[in-house]
């Protein structure tokens, strides 16, 4: 069995570093869903929606608070910080930057077929991410 938690800490530091290519590499052919969003994405697509929240919130960063790792399943509690200088891409439209500092709980839970990554399921509290960004 692969080493599932250093798998997802290499996700989340990619990302952390704006390092889409290696981002991209690593997820390789699994599929991403956005369970606050509803979107569901994997490919190019996985990467406009990386460039749509890095655009969103530049200097977002996420911290791993806890993981755990049960078979082929992997679960991480992370909190994500980041200031809403860019617009943020909605279905319903675009929201200008607001300059507001948010900070959200979330869990991913990624399923893996041996070494590879197959689906990550990506829960975070919108609600409270627009609160914080004086949107409700």
């Amino acid at each position: 069995m692969a080493d599932l938690k250093g798998h997802g800490t290499a996700l989340i530091d990619a990302f952390n570093q704006n390092d889409l290519d290696r981002y991209m590499g690593l997820f390789g052919d699994g599929v991403y869903t956005e369970l606050a969003t509803g979107r569901t994405v994997s490919g190019d697509e996985l990467r406009q929606a990386l460039v749509g929240w890095r655009t969103a919130f530049p200097d977002v960063t996420g911290t791993i608070t806890s993981s755990i790792e049960v078979g082929s399943q992997l679960v991480q509690e992370i909190t994500w910080a980041g200031t809403h200088t860019g617009p943020l891409m909605t279905p319903d439209g675009e929201i200008p930057a607001t300059g507001a500092r948010q900070t959200t709980p979330a869990v991913i839970v990624s399923e893996y077929e041996g070494d590879q990554l197959r689906s990550s399921r990506h829960y975070f509290d919108l609600m409270t991410m627009m609160s914080q960004l004086g949107l409700t």
